[in-house]
């Protein structure tokens, strides 16, 4: 794990009352990438008995935000999409990767991949943030 990035982590997840909320465990944390697990708990369930998709969607953009932030500017999402290409039920677990793709001065774009743990993926996203002239550790 980077020393950096694991600073970042601990500072944003610090405030971040959603990630905690969702039960969200750091796995690894380095320049541009970050590595999630969760379990799907029977509150987030919808009317179908499987997990809202807002689930898998708020666990990859944790996963996009502590990743594009590892860089040490402070990064803000302007675009993202997700395509959800397996159900979940409660108590599966699932796991979110998080990978830099693009890294520009004031743009970065990342993936995130989404599997339960065992490896069959159920979503994948795409982000890109914006990155301000604002820094984490000064």
């Amino acid at each position: 794990m980077s020393d950096q990035a694991k600073i970042i982590f601990d500072k944003m997840y610090a405030n971040d009352w959603f990630s905690q909320w969702l039960g969200i465990e750091l796995l690894e944390i380095g320049t541009g990438t970050c590595k999630l697990k969760m379990t799907v708990r029977k509150e987030m369930l919808n009317g179908f008995g499987i997990a809202h998709g807002g689930i898998t969607y708020s666990l990859a953009d944790s996963a996009f935000a502590f990743a594009s932030n590892s860089q040490g500017k402070k990064a803000v999402s302007i675009e993202t999409s997700i395509n959800h290409v397996v159900a979940l039920e409660e108590g599966d677990i699932i796991i979110a990767e998080a990978t830099e793709e693009t890294l520009k001065t004031k743009i970065a774009v990342y993936r995130i991949i989404v599997k339960k743990e065992g490896g069959d993926e159920v979503a994948v996203f795409k982000g890109m943030v914006y990155r301000t002239s604002e820094n984490w550790l000064d």
